[in-house]
C-alpha cells in the first residue's frame, strides 16, 4: 500500500514539474510527506488548508492526492462479478505433463499462484521448465522465467520439446525458436530486484506495451532463495517484503489473467521432520501448494496436493 502513496506523489511531481509552484507542491510543502497527509482526518486537512492564504490551492492539491490514490485500488465486486470473471478470463493451462494435469483437474489456473515444495533435486525446477516449455509452445503465450539460481536451462527446454515432437526436423527447429523466443529469463539474485522487475512488469501490462505475445505464464525458481536471507533478527523489514512480494505476484496474476508459480525448500521442523521453508505468515499466500519428492533411489517424483481452492487432496507418480 505505501508504494502506492509514494507512487502518488511521484505523479502528481511528474505532473506539476518543478518551474512554477503549484497546488500539489504546496501541498508537500505544507505536510512534509504522502505519510503525513494520509494520517489526518479528511476535514481536518481541509480546516488546516482553509487556514492557509493559499487555501484553494491547497484543497486542489488534497482532492487531486485523494483522486490518485483511489485510483490505485480495484473496484469492489460482487460475487456474479467475480463467477464471471473466473469464467471469462481464468483458464487453465496445461502443464505438459499429462499426471500433473490430471492432479490439478486440468493443469494451472491462470489469476493462481502456485507454490512447488521439495527438497533440493526433488524435481521443483524440472516442473517450472516442463511447464514453461508447453505454455510458450501449446498457448503461443510469453512465459517470464525469473531465474535466482542459474536452474534456468536452455538445453533441458529443447530436450523436453524433442521428447514430445515427432515433426521433421526443419519443423522441429520452427518450433524450438518460437518456444526460445516466448521464454523471457530474468536473472534476479535479491528480492529488491525482484521487486523492482515485477512492478515495472506490471507497469508494462498495466499501459500494454509489453513486447510480443500475451503474457501467460510467470515463475519465480526460487522464491525462497531470495527471502530467507532477509528473515530473522529483530528487524520486520524481512517480513514485510516477503509479504509485498507474495501480494505482488496474486495481483498480477489476477489482473493481468496470468498464472503464477514460484518455488521452496523445505526446512528441518520439530521432531527431524521437513517443512516448507517461509513460515506460517507465507504459508497462505499460495493459492495452491504443492509437494514435491522423491522415493529413495528412485526416478520417480511424487507430486501432492497441500493447499488447493477446490481440490481436497489427490497424489501422482511421474518421471522427470
Amino acid at each position: 500500500m505505501l508504494a502506492h502513496f509514494y507512487q502518488g506523489q511521484q505523479a502528481l511531481l511528474l505532473k506539476t514539474g518543478c518551474s512554477n509552484p503549484t497546488s500539489n507542491e504546496l501541498l508537500f510543502f505544507f505536510f512534509g510527506s504522502v505519510e503525513d497527509l494520509l494520517i489526518h482526518d479528511l476535514y481536518v486537512l481541509v480546516a488546516l488548508a482553509e487556514q492557509q492564504s493559499n487555501s484553494e490551492r491547497l484543497k486542489q492539491g488534497i482532492t487531486q492526492v485523494l483522486s490518485i490514490i483511489d485510483g490505485q485500488h480495484q473496484p469492489w465486486l460482487n460475487g456474479m462479478d467475480l463467477l464471471e470473471d473466473a469464467q471469462q478470463n481464468k483458464h487453465l493451462l496445461s502443464t505438459g505433463c499429462e499426471r500433473i494435469d490430471f492432479l490439478l483437474q486440468g493443469g494451472l489456473r491462470e489469476g493462481h499462484l502456485t507454490e512447488l515444495v521439495g527438497p533440493s533435486s526433488s524435481g521443483k525446477t524440472q516442473v517450472c521448465l516442463q511447464v514453461a516449455s508447453n505454455v510458450a509452445k501449446e498457448y503461443s503465450g510469453s512465459v517470464v522465467f525469473f531465474d535466482t539460481g542459474n536452474s534456468f536451462s536452455p538445453k533441458r527446454i529443447e530436450q523436453i520439446l524433442g521428447q514430445l515432437s515427432d515433426h521433421s526436423d526443419i519443423e522441429s527447429n520452427k518450433i524450438l525458436e518460437q518456444v526460445m523466443s516466448n521464454i523471457v529469463c530474468h536473472p534476479v539474485f535479491d528480492i529488491f530486484t525482484l521487486l523492482d522487475v515485477l512492478h515495472q512488469l506490471e507497469s508494462k501490462l498495466r499501459s500494454q506495451v509489453y513486447g510480443g505475445s500475451k503474457v501467460r505464464l510467470l515463475i519465480v525458481d526460487s522464491i525462497s532463495s531470495l527471502i530467507t536471507p532477509i528473515l530473522g533478527g529483530s528487524s520486520a523489514q524481512g517480513h514485510a517484503l516477503m509479504i509485498a512480494a507474495g501480494f505482488l505476484l496474486k495481483e498480477l496474476a489476477h489482473r493481468h489473467n496470468l498464472s503464477a508459480v514460484v518455488t521452496n525448500h523445505m526446512v528441518g521442523g520439530e521432531g527431524g521432520t521437513l517443512k516448507p521453508a517461509l513460515g506460517e505468515s507465507w504459508r497462505s499466500m499460495p493459492h495452491v501448494r504443492l509437494h514435491l519428492f522423491r522415493d529413495s533411489k528412485s526416478s520417480i517424483c511424487n507430486m501432492s496436493i497441500l493447499r488447493h481452492p477446490y481440490i481436497v487432496s489427490a497424489f501422482a507418480h511421474m518421471i522427470l
